[in-house]
């Protein structure tokens, strides 16, 4: 059987479906199918809705992936044929089930199972129920191996995200080889870091061969393969097929006559010369080399003595890359022939695998695997939305047009990322429950499809602001509650608020106007304008509807407004910046601009000269494009911090590093900068520490020497000796390999 399976399997990879086996069925045919005892995947609903046409798109691709594997989808017209308990309720239209005969295997709610790599992996997993292991922790799969030892291999498959094609490809070869090996999966970062996995926040699938079966001990552990290529069908079959592959073969041929499974696999061989004068000492040599090399080259012992062996005697080794020649050698060393084909003849099938997993995993981003995993477990649990409106085609227009401002959620039940937002959606409408023109509401993508594509909605979470009678805004801010909640605060407020006076210029600017709002931003910009005339007053205007909710703007059109610029080299219109009380005031000069471009200066000149990074304004300062000039503290009221905050703003007053972004992280606020410093410099030393990263060019990290005293003459040095190439980097040779602070904060965040 599977054999059978195996050639359904592979044909399917490249055979074209000359229609779709997707079966429609009456009553009749239904009842019958519940007395047949075979497994069927149905779905019912009672017209064709176009809110659910995506879904039933891929029912038809499913069922031509489903059929190779004894399983018939099914869908059941309930307009034509109202079959009990099924075409009734609220579940109509958003439920598929699995059948074994007429038992009801598993529901599925059709966001779960939102394609046909979805559909394929969710329904084999539940057919495979019993045979594939699912485990959370090492003690569970400890527990597995036990079980296993002396009877069988395991394959171990870590699945970051469900449903996805990795996921299809592990349940797919575990339907094939499930009577050979026993499959394990598993969606947490436990049983990675027990498998040995450096980072085991990555969100690369993976895949282990545990070698249990030769275990004779039950006190011995299982050796392990990892599997080193992308975690696809072709390559799993591939992996496995090299799992069965002798450790070592010995032959007595040519090294050009030698056939092994490796060569029809596409993998490279190693051939090793064997003197009978040391034949134990070379098998030995042989079983180590192909341990190492174990599931990425095979190894071939040749006996030298052999007549049939025309190699030259000054080779002892020979190797032969897929589609290749025989190329001969001699070998110094075990450690020089696995240097040879880990960093040079495997490098470039290595890279391509990392730049498809780079771009596979692009959208996915870093998804958090025990994030994942929840989501997994909670998919079908209903969620408390009762503060949130879920709108529908039918109430979709009439509710964004109703309130003053209508924030609205588009999302997908089935996404780790927007199931974790919601919960902060919902923290931020319970928080705003009861405010006068304010409502919270979402829309499901998966099952109203149509009303997406109206809002042009293409990536998920998106957060859009509706008011009447205005484009909607999009929100750009951070996926948490404390930045959503601002933000909606702040897009109450008018924007840009009118001044009428050099006294409310002043209130404005002191905080008055907003005082409920100060701990939102004190950050306020003012547009002055000789009168409301001046042409650059309506792109302003534009400029401040588009930031509403990022910032508070003002807009001072009067003859007075000459006053806010007499004696500065600023001519009328400019900009005024006011950053809290006592703060002196910065003018900027205004110049005639789109709104666009106009939304880009001002969020340029809010930036502070020396800030503190936090996760909400990283984006903006590294728009910037400068080099981080970064200071590191661990309290901001220790002597030691205040004076190294001092010493940096000494120069940056006389203009001294205009070329940089001198900036600061404090670690007790920002936990996450530790992180960073120990990426830059692979410990975290002593705080507090100036460190240089080069974040344009993604060059070397400079550390300012501990041991010289943190004073602004002492920096200046150093900044120069950096420039002029005196100055090493902090860890040479992999600083190029550092990740830059804006990708180390989105991942731990």
């Amino acid at each position: 059987m599977c054999i059978v399976y195996l050639a359904a399997f592979l044909f399917s990879l490249t055979s074209e479906q000359c229609s779709s086996k997707l079966i429609e069925d009456s009553s009749q045919s239904f009842m019958e199918r519940m007395h047949s005892g075979k497994t069927s995947f149905i779905y019912f609903g009672n017209h064709v809705n176009p809110t659910i046409k995506l879904f039933v798109e891929q029912l038809v691709m499913s069922a031509d992936a489903l059929q190779d594997y004894g399983i018939s989808v099914v869908k059941v017209n309930c307009s034509k044929d109202a079959i009990a308990n099924y075409c009734t309720g609220e579940k109509l239209m958003t439920r598929a089930y699995l059948f074994r005969g007429s038992e009801v295997l598993r529901s599925f709610d059709i966001d779960t199972v939102f394609d046909v790599n979805a559909i394929v992996s969710h329904v084999l997993f539940s057919v495979l129920f019993n045979e594939v292991r699912y485990v959370h922790t090492p003690a569970e799969l400890l527990r597995v191996e036990s079980t296993a030892k002396q009877n069988s291999d395991i394959v171990v498959g870590h699945i970051p995200v469900l449903g996805l094609p990795e996921h299809r490809a592990l349940m797919e070869a575990a339907f094939v080889y499930g009577t050979k090996y026993q499959f394990v999966q598993t969606t947490g970062t436990l049983v990675l870091k027990h498998m040995g996995v450096v980072d085991p926040s990555s969100s690369q699938a993976r895949l282990w061969f545990l070698h249990c079966k030769g275990v004779s001990r039950r006190s011995d552990p299982c050796p392990s393969t990892p599997m080193r290529k992308t975690l696809n069908t072709i390559n799993i079959h591939t992996f496995l097929q090299l799992m069965e592959a002798p450790l070592v073969t010995e032959s007595v041929l040519d090294p050009s006559e030698v056939d092994v499974v490796h060569m029809h696999l596409g993998v490279p061989v190693l051939y090793l010369f064997s003197q009978p004068q040391t034949q134990h000492l070379d098998r030995a040599t042989a079983q180590t080399l192909a341990l190492q090399l174990r599931g990425e080259v095979g190894v071939v012992l040749i006996h030298r003595d052999s007549p049939n062996v025309k190699a030259a005697l000054k080779y002892n080794a020979a190797y032969r890359l897929p589609q290749e020649d025989v190329t001969y050698f001699t070998l110094n060393s075990a450690e020089g022939v696995v240097k040879l084909f880990k960093e040079e003849l495997l490098q470039e099938h290595k890279l391509e695998d990392e730049e498809e997993d780079e771009e596979h995993w692009s959208d996915l981003d870093i998804l958090d695997d025990e994030v994942s995993e929840s989501v997994y477990r909670d998919r079908d649990l209903m969620l408390d939305l009762e503060s949130v409106i879920e709108l529908t085609s039918d109430t979709f227009q009439t509710t964004v047009t109703q309130n003053e401002i209508t924030v609205v959620l588009f999302y997908f039940k089935w996404d780790a990322v927007c199931m974790a937002f919601i919960q902060s959606y919902i923290e931020v409408a319970d928080a705003l429950e009861g405010m006068n023109g304010v409502k919270l509401a979402a829309v499901n993508c998966g099952e109203w499809t149509d009303i997406c594509s109206d809002q042009n909605v293409t990536s998920f979470p998106t957060v859009l602001i509706y008011r009447p009678m205005a484009e909607a805004q999009l929100y750009r801010g951070m996926l948490g509650t404390k930045c959503l909640h601002g933000f909606i605060l702040l897009s109450l407020v008018s924007s840009p608020y009118l001044l009428s006076s050099s006294a409310e210029v002043m209130s404005f600017l002191e905080g008055d106007l907003y005082s409920k709002h100060m701990y939102l931003t004190p950050v306020r910009v003012l547009g002055l304008f000789s009168s409301t005339h001046d042409m650059g007053v309506t792109p302003f205007e534009e400029a401040a509807r588009l930031l509403r909710g990022e910032t508070i703007l003002g807009l001072f059109a009067h003859k007075e407004a000459e006053q806010w610029v007499e004696g500065l080299s600023v001519n009328l219109p400019a900009l005024l910046v006011s950053r809290g009380p006592g703060v002196p005031h910065e003018v900027y000069s205004l110049p005639s601009s789109s709104p666009t471009d106009l939304v880009s200066l001002i969020k340029q000149v809010e930036l502070d000269r020396f800030p503190e990074l936090t996760v909400e304004n990283l984006p903006w300062y590294l728009e910037l494009g400068k080099p981080l000039l970064l200071l590191f503290i661990g309290k901001e009221d220790s002597t030691e911090s205040t004076k190294a905050l001092a010493e940096i703003k000494r120069p940056l007053s006389s203009g001294q590093l205009d070329s940089f972004l001198p900036c600061w992280i404090h670690l007790g606020r920002t936990p996450v900068g530790r992180s960073i410093l120990e990426k830059y410099l692979g410990f975290v030393p002593p705080l507090p520490v100036l460190v240089m990263s080069r974040l344009k060019t993604g060059e070397e990290v400079f550390l300012f020497p501990p041991e010289r005293p943190l004073m602004a003459k002492n920096i200046l040095q150093w900044i120069h000796d950096v420039q002029s190439g005196h100055e090493q980097p902090a860890v040479p040779g992999i600083s190029h390999r550092l990740p830059l602070p804006c990708q180390s904060w989105h991942k731990v965040f």
